[in-house]
């Protein structure tokens, strides 16, 4: 197991139980006693825990784990969901994202388009990529061929998002072509939504601001409802989830309207 996998492991131990010690980690996962305190030491200097004799406990800041822990989580649908996305993506379009572990996937595959990587003339070479996600623009920032937009704000450590009421003139100044939105839950019923009211108020603007909207999810999130509303149903274009999807949500989007496609 990679250490960022042990610590999201870690982390989601101490989220049900409330504490881990080091007799546990050594147990749990195969590795050392010394290997165990050093996790957890990183852990503690990042304020995600704070230790204790012989283990952790939660730390004394409420907040959520950081996209970097959550990317083991579904990682083999987030990465089939991000391929097919990219191949969405079309010369002299504007993309927008927002932040979370399966819009990051999806820049990541865009990154990695052989006309993107390896330079190739044409294709893509006129995209624009708007983002509200420090790490997205970092991801893509290297590649020369795309012209990247970060909105203003301030930064959100949990997701690296920029939120807050500075962001909101540079969205309302643009239009976006295709939206890849990353939720916390998405239902035929309520729409797209997420945890946090900040992000959500950013996401609602970048939303409304774009002419397709495509919703990417695994499956695990379908017919789910969470605290903020993003958009209703009838604002979304196109639901991008695994083919492990729940057939019956399935089939509660499309007679809702959305076209649903399953990677």
């Amino acid at each position: 197991m990679r250490k960022h996998e042990r610590f999201s492991a870690i982390l989601d131990r101490i989220s049900h139980d409330g504490s881990i010690d080091v007799e546990q980690l050594v147990a749990d996962f195969g590795v050392s006693p010394a290997t165990a305190r050093r996790d957890l030491d990183e852990l503690a200097a990042q304020q995600l825990v704070s230790r204790t004799r012989g283990g952790a406990v939660g730390g004394s800041v409420s907040y959520g784990l950081p996209v970097r822990y959550r990317t083991a989580r579904q990682s083999d649908q987030k990465r089939r969901i991000a391929d097919r996305a990219a191949q969405m993506i079309e010369a002299g379009t504007v993309v927008g994202f927002n932040g979370g572990t399966t819009t990051t996937e999806v820049a990541r595959s865009l990154a990695s388009r052989a006309d993107i990587a390896e330079g190739e003339a044409g294709a893509l070479t006129s995209l624009t990529v708007v983002t509200n996600a420090l790490n997205i623009a970092s991801d893509l920032a290297v590649r020369p061929q795309l012209r990247v937009v970060v909105i203003g704000g301030v930064i959100r450590p949990q997701s690296f998002e920029l939120v807050g009421h500075f962001a909101r003139p540079v969205i309302d100044a643009m239009t976006i072509d295709l939206l890849f939105l990353g939720v916390d839950a998405v239902s035929a019923e309520y729409g797209a939504a997420t945890r946090h009211d900040d992000e959500g108020e950013i996401n609602q603007a970048m939303a409304s601001r774009a002419r397709r909207v495509v919703v990417v999810a695994d499956g695990s999130k379908l017919g789910k409802r969470a605290f903020c509303t993003i958009c209703p149903p009838s604002g979304i274009d196109v639901l991008l989830t695994d083919d492990g999807a729940d057939p019956a949500a399935v089939r509660d989007f499309e007679r809702a309207g959305v076209e649903v496609i399953q990677a």
